[in-house]
Parts: structure tokens; C-alpha cells; sequence
């Protein structure tokens, strides 16, 4: 999972990408990167780490021009510390372009064989990022007329790389001295939306809070499938260029990644997250479970929460007291990182625990490290029954579209039932929610006016697959890869800052 946004402006954009990077933080820590368009010039600075700390002064004064994209990492394919990888990428034919991406292609390997044996590309790195820019270029090549790229060239690019590609992506990029073009693909997994403000500028972005939080309107969700096209001019442009699409975005945005305060495929995250808890209690409640108290586990958990403690008319207590300054523990690479950053991330207020029977919410349960932890530390501070209740239903299969969980021996729920689960991660009892009662939640967030939400991405909690393209020889490879990838993985830090003269007509001879 990535965070991506494009800014097209009448002034000055680093101020806005660095501030909207931000407020994407939660979507990636391992990277950040921003590159700006200056007339035919492209201005790049990216480095590993958090946004506060890849970006100085010196950097943003470095980034001149009124349009940009920018790109916070979160790994799920390649080495998770490679600054190499660090995005935006860059390609200078058959004009300088830089792109950015969030998601996860299905079918890289063959990409990347297709694009080196016939489009005569080399890609440098292990990112499916870099292949994906790759091929938007040689596609756009075929529709260039002498040295003028048109509107309508730009979409038969997208749509060529509707064809080829498989997977999830949503795309902001830059064509030197012309404009951003952002896209998303034929299902709409990953989220992106557009947004402007009352100066006629255009903002594209992951979640709709970048938007907000920048004085930005949310105008709409791009399309599944859908082209946006903006002029460095501020002429917007937009086309369904998918042959066939479908929404379905990924349910496990609503549960974990995205922040409350968003809106996404015209479904209010914060709205989704109460209707959970909603539907959890209900489940509860038909148990007989003789509960004294509800403790979130902070933070995505808390609406969920709320909601279930007011439903099941039950004490709501922050009983976990959280460290602001630790990082997500999901999206760290390592399960030794993992384990070791819980404790120095949360921490039991003992009288919360002391001879009740607590109900701890967590919005999922995934590797269950953590939960096991958790648990632990509830009957440390004096908790008479552990009962652990899950917002999501239990994940038992890999996410391949940009979900770090592709392997089914990291996950808790494999091959395992509730009482089983509840076993390994020391609590009295497990109740996850329903996958129906999930969808409906969402579905119950979604205004009136927006797509009708009918269909989801939900592989990690079914195993159904929404691109219909993987099969067990699929996940086999990717696990066996990913088992290599953790064994030799090497730390390297650092930064990068490139200014490119890229003149417009820079073009393929």
C-alpha cells in the first residue's frame, strides 16, 4: 500500500505536495518521494524514511514548479529498503515522464520480459512500478504524431496499458511540458480521487483527506478504468478507457488503511467503521459473552469500537495508552521488528483490567503477533477474562494487489478455526465479523448519489480474486520469492536528488 498525489497549480506546488504527502504518512513510512515540472525541466528529491525527515529545506527549495506528483512507500514487492526503489521513477522517451504508483501488478514478471524482448526497454529495478511507467511509455510512443502529443494520444496510452497490465494500480504522472495524466485500473481496487479549489487548481490524490486538509473540494473518485488528463494550463480532460470495468475497491481499506476522515468510492470510512461495530455487537450479543468492559485497540479500531460498547450498552474505556510516536506495526517489514515495536507502542492502564471480563476490539487480525501481545498484556494488568473481537472477518488468504500479507504461512487464521485462533493468541474467545455484515457496513456509508458499492475486493478474507488472473501456481511463486527476498534482504539508506532537463521534444529517433 501507497499513498500517491498530483497537483496541477497557478503557483508554486512543493508547499502542497509536502503537505498533502503528510497526511498520506499512514499509507507508507518506508519511502517519500516529489518531483516537480519547471517549464521542461523535472525537479526530484526522494529518500528513505518518514516525510518529515526525506524532506529539508533545502530539498524544497530545490523543487521548483507549478505541477507535481509525489509518493509515500509502503513495500510489498521488491526489498523494502531500497532506495533504488524509492518512487517516483523516471524514463526520458519518448518524453521525459515520472510516475507514481499504489498497487500491485498481477503479472510483472511477464511485463517485464514483454518489455525488454519487444519494446526494447530495461528496467532497473525489482519494482513493478518501474515496469508499469515503462510500458505507459512505449504505449503513448505509438500515438505520437511527428512531435505533438495529443489528448487523444494519451488515452490510447492508458488504454494500451489497460491491456497489458493486469492488477491493481492507481497512477498520477508527469509528461514533460505538457501535464499529469492520473489513472486507475479496470476495477477500481486502489482509491484516487480528484479534487479542486476555488483558484481553478487540481488536485489527485490516494484518499479525499489530501484533499481536505489543502483547501481542496472533492469533486469525485476517478473511474474505474477511467483517464484524467490535466494541461499544465489547467485544461482537464477525462475518458473511460478500459474495454470493460467494474468497481470494486478493496474492502480492506474501509477496516485498516485509510484514515477515518476520508471518502472513498462515495463511502464515509468514519460512517463504515461505526456500522461495524454496529454489526459486531449484534454477533455478540447473540453469544451470551458476560462482558464488564470494551477496550479498543488504538487507533483505526475506535469508531468500531464505540459504536459496539454503545450498542451492547457497555462502559467504553481507552485502556491502552499509545505511543504517537511508533509506527504502524503492520506495515513494518520483519516479524522480529514487529513483535518487539508492541510494547513500546502500547501500554495497559492496569485499573481498566483489573478483575473484569474486557472485550478488546481490533479492526483485524492478520499475522497475530500483535493480538498475542495484546492479550497478554490485558491478563498482565489483571484482566479476569481476554476476549478478543475483530472488525473483519478472519483473513486466510494472501492479498496479491498491494497488501503485505502474501503468504499464507504468516497468517494467523490459515488452516485454523476461532477456537484454535483464540488458542494461539491467548484469549478466552475470538469473534470476528461477518463478510456480509462487512460489505453491508460499507455499502450502508455510501452517499446516494455515489457508484451503487455491489461488488468488492475481498481476496484476503474469501479467496476470490477480482482480476479472475491467479491461481495456486501464482501464489506459490510469489511466496517462495517473497521467503528469498526476506533471507537476503539488505538495509541501505540515503537520498537522491536528480534535476532533469528533459526538452519537449525529446523523442525516440
Amino acid at each position: 500500500m501507497c499513498g500517491i498525489i498530483g497537483v496541477v497549480g497557478q503557483t508554486p506546488v512543493n508547499q502542497l505536495l509536502y503537505d498533502g504527502l503528510q497526511v498520506l504518512q499512514h499509507r507508507g513510512q518506508d519511502a517519500a518521494g516529489i518531483v516537480t515540472a519547471n517549464g521542461n525541466s523535472f525537479h526530484m528529491h526522494k529518500g528513505s524514511g518518514m516525510v518529515r525527515d526525506v524532506f529539508r529545506t533545502r530539498n524544497m527549495r530545490s523543487l521548483l514548479g507549478k505541477a507535481g506528483i509525489g509518493h509515500v512507500r509502503y513495500p510489498t514487492a521488491g526489498s523494502a529498503s531500497s532506495l533504488a526503489e524509492a518512487q517516483p521513477f523516471y524514463v526520458n522517451s519518448p518524453f521525459g515522464i515520472v510516475l507514481a504508483h499504489n498497487g500491485n501488478l498481477t503479472n510483472t514478471e511477464a511485463l517485464k520480459r514483454s518489455v525488454f524482448e519487444k519494446d526494447l526497454r530495461h528496467i532497473n529495478t525489482q519494482s513493478d512500478s518501474e515496469v508499469l511507467l515503462n510500458v505507459f511509455a512505449h504505449e503513448l510512443e505509438h500515438y505520437i504524431e511527428g512531435t505533438q502529443l495529443s489528448v487523444e494520444a494519451i488515452f490510447k496510452g492508458v488504454a494500451g496499458v489497460h491491456r497489458r497490465a493486469k492488477g491493481a494500480y492507481a497512477v498520477v504522472a508527469l509528461i514533460a511540458g505538457h501535464g499529469l495524466v492520473a489513472f486507475r485500473d479496470p476495477c477500481g481496487i486502489r482509491p484516487l480521487v480528484l479534487g479542486r479549489n476555488d483558484a481553478g487548481e487540481y488536485m489527485l490524490a490516494s484518499e479525499s483527506v489530501a484533499l481536505d486538509c489543502s483547501g481542496f473540494t472533492l469533486v469525485r473518485d476517478v473511474a474505474p478504468g477511467e483517464a484524467v488528463y490535466i494541461t499544465f494550463a489547467g485544461e482537464l480532460h477525462s475518458r473511460q478507457c478500459a474495454e470493460q470495468s467494474k468497481l470494486a475497491p478493496c474492502l480492506f481499506e474501509y477496516v485498516y488503511f485509510a484514515r477515518p476522515d476520508s471518502i472513498i468510492d462515495g463511502a464515509s470510512v468514519h460512517a463504515a467503521r461505526l456500522n461495524m461495530g454496529e454489526k459486531l455487537a449484534e454477533k455478540i450479543r447473540a453469544q451470551g459473552i458476560e462482558l464488564d468492559v470494551v477496550i479498543p485497540i488504538p487507533d483505526t479500531s475506535l469508531p468500531s469500537a464505540l459504536e459496539l460498547a454503545k450498542c451492547l450498552n457497555l462502559p467504553f474505556r481507552m485502556g491502552f495508552i499509545k505511543n504517537r510516536y511508533v509506527g504502524r506495526t503492520f506495515i513494518m517489514p520483519g516479524q522480529a521488528v514487529r513483535k518487539k515495536s508492541v510494547r513500546q507502542k502500547l501500554n495497559p492502564i492496569a485499573s481498566e483490567f483489573a478483575g473484569k471480563n474486557v472485550l478488546l476490539v481490533d479492526d483485524s487480525i492478520v499475522r497475530g503477533t500483535t493480538s498475542h501481545e495484546i492479550v497478554q498484556m490485558a491478563r498482565d494488568a489483571g484482566a479476569k477474562k481476554v476476549y478478543f473481537a475483530s472488525a473483519a472477518p478472519a483473513v486466510r488468504f494472501p492479498n496479491v494487489y498491494g497488501i503485505d500479507m502474501p503468504t499464507r504461512a504468516e497468517l494467523l487464521a490459515t488452516n485454523r478455526d476461532d477456537v484454535q485462533i483464540a488458542a494461539e493468541i491467548g484469549a478466552d474467545a475470538v469473534i470476528y465479523q461477518d463478510l456480509e455484515a462487512l460489505k453491508q457496513a460499507v455499502r450502508e456509508a455510501s452517499h446516494p448519489d455515489a457508484l451503487a458499492l455491489n461488488v468488492f475486493e475481498t481476496s484476503c478474507f474469501d479467496g476470490h480474486y477480482i482480476t479472475g488472473d491467479i491461481d495456486e501456481a501464482f501464489l506459490a511463486n510469489i511466496e517462495a520469492r517473497r521467503k528469498e527476498s526476506m533471507a537476503s534482504r539488505e538495509e541501505s539508506q540515503g537520498m537522491v536528488d536528480l534535476n532533469l532537463n528533459v526538452a519537449e521534444q525529446n523523442l525516440v529517433q
